[in-house]
């Protein structure tokens, strides 16, 4: 990779986390990441196929309650970036997505601790109560959250692809076909636990469309997601027209 891609994409990691923290207004989820990436590196259907994979593991996890969780956009930078020039990208995916998303919680935890020192300095600033160094204090916190993204990408892509081949050199079989175990696994995890959050009782005869679509059709899931859409736009409009029929007619007087 050139330095140019390096530092566009390190850049992203960190601009991305501090637009999550103000005004919103990156893309800057999981797949709209790794296509950035994939377009970066001249790769555009590698992004969208690793940022798909990555966002299937992601189903159902949030940071609730604070909660340190896989970072998978910077995940997507680093596995995108690594498996451009690899010749068997599903498995590139499983020897370094798995374990960059893992060490993204930990890097998380840092980054979080860190912040404790410009709190603290806030804290300072506002018992003399000097207000302005106490916003900036708060601003400052954003400094280590989009350290802890950079960083990580930044080494990454300036060990390059030959870090992976020497993975691959060194990773003893059994470690790496139990990646690839949980590679596949991951998928039917996220979908496990997304499926916790839905209401499924009241919209069970859409799961079993949903299977009897994919198990005994065999159509792709695209083909069932664009079943769902249209299902979801027939409910839509049906719940707008009973809307408006409770609601409609005139006052007796």
């Amino acid at each position: 990779m050139t330095i140019l891609q390096i530092l566009l994409l390190t850049l992203w990691a960190g601009f991305s986390q501090v637009d999550q923290m103000t005004f919103n207004l990156l893309p800057s989820g999981i797949i709209p990441t790794a296509i950035f990436t994939g377009l970066v590196v001249g790769k555009p259907e590698l992004g969208l196929l690793v940022g798909g994979t990555l966002q299937s593991y992601a189903l159902g996890l949030g940071m609730f309650g604070g909660a340190s969780i896989p970072n998978y956009p910077v995940t997507a930078i680093i596995v995108v970036a690594l498996s451009a020039s690899a010749a068997d990208v599903p498995a590139t995916i499983a020897l370094i997505g798995i374990p960059v998303a893992t060490l993204t919680v930990q890097i998380d935890v840092f980054g979080r601790f860190l912040n404790t020192f410009f709190q603290h300095r806030a804290d300072k600033y506002a018992a003399q109560g000097n207000s302005r160094q106490v916003a900036f204090s708060n601003h400052l916190g954003v400094l280590s959250w989009s350290l802890s993204r950079m960083i990580p990408v930044f080494v990454a892509l300036c060990l390059g692809p030959t870090f992976v081949d020497t993975l691959n050199t060194i990773m003893p079989p059994w470690l790496s076909s139990g990646l690839s175990i949980a590679a596949g696994m991951f998928p039917a995890v996220g979908f496990a636990i997304l499926l916790k959050y839905l209401p499924i009782r009241s919209n069970l005869h859409f799961l079993i469309l949903g299977f009897a679509l994919t198990a005994w059709a065999g159509m792709p899931t695209l083909a069932v997601a664009t079943f769902g859409a249209a299902a979801a736009i027939a409910v839509y409009y049906q719940a707008g027209k009973t809307g408006k029929s409770n609601t409609g007619g005139e006052i007796d007087e």
